[in-house]
């Protein structure tokens, strides 16, 4: 694990746990949290790239990685079939769902994400983690339920189309230049800077 460390910190990409599927072999995720991963990206995007440039720029980084390490490399925006990523998470890390949907850290909160897997055919040793308290169990207001500016977050589950059409519009500035208002309303975890939260939010709405 360690090599692979060394490869992607570089890159401001971190390990994110590893898992021994039922299928065999090793999974090895591999993510962001923080602002690492920004400014690695502001050095290195290309304007060729676009609409996908965040896509095209970890694949650039990881198919090396992969190659040095021995490994195949998936990535959680090429499908079909798509891998589990979310169901490796919550068995790499211990993770749950927050009542938004998006998976809990009990570090980073919501400010994090998956970007590859490393599939290894050989069962690696895997590192070793205490599980850790689940955030939301302890958050009786739950403020991210009510901070939606057109609720698209309720227990029957997420209006994407009302979401997406509120950041497309004049209203939905907040949300389009600062990032998603229902995930800034969580006390846990630092958020991202406005120019990352702002390019998530336009490839989310199709602006980008």
């Amino acid at each position: 694990m360690k090599a692979i460390d060394n490869y992607i910190h570089p890159h401001g990409l971190l390990l994110r746990g590893a898992l021994h599927p039922p299928e065999g072999g090793t999974v090895v995720l591999v993510g962001n949290a923080g602002p690492g991963l920004w400014q690695a990206f502001a050095r290195a995007r290309r304007a060729e790239d676009r609409p996908h440039e965040l896509d095209a720029w970890t694949r650039r980084v990881m198919e090396p990685v992969a190659a040095a390490v021995g490994a195949r490399v998936v990535f959680p925006f090429e499908g079909p079939p798509y891998h589990p990523f979310q169901r490796w998470a919550m068995a790499a890390e211990g993770l749950k769902p927050s009542p938004v949907g998006v998976l809990m850290h009990p570090v980073f909160g919501l400010w994090h994400a998956y970007r590859a897997a490393l599939l290894f055919d050989a069962r690696l040793p895997l590192p070793e983690s205490a599980p850790a308290p689940h955030p939301c169990d302890s958050c009786d207001a739950k403020p991210c339920l009510s901070a939606c500016p057109v609720g698209a977050f309720t227990a029957g589950g997420y209006d994407v189309a009302a979401c997406r059409a509120h950041v497309r519009s004049a209203a939905g500035e907040a949300c389009r230049a600062g990032g998603c208002l229902a995930r800034h309303a969580c006390p846990v975890g630092e958020a991202y800077a406005p120019g990352q939260a702002a390019f998530h939010m336009a490839a989310f709405a199709g602006l980008s």
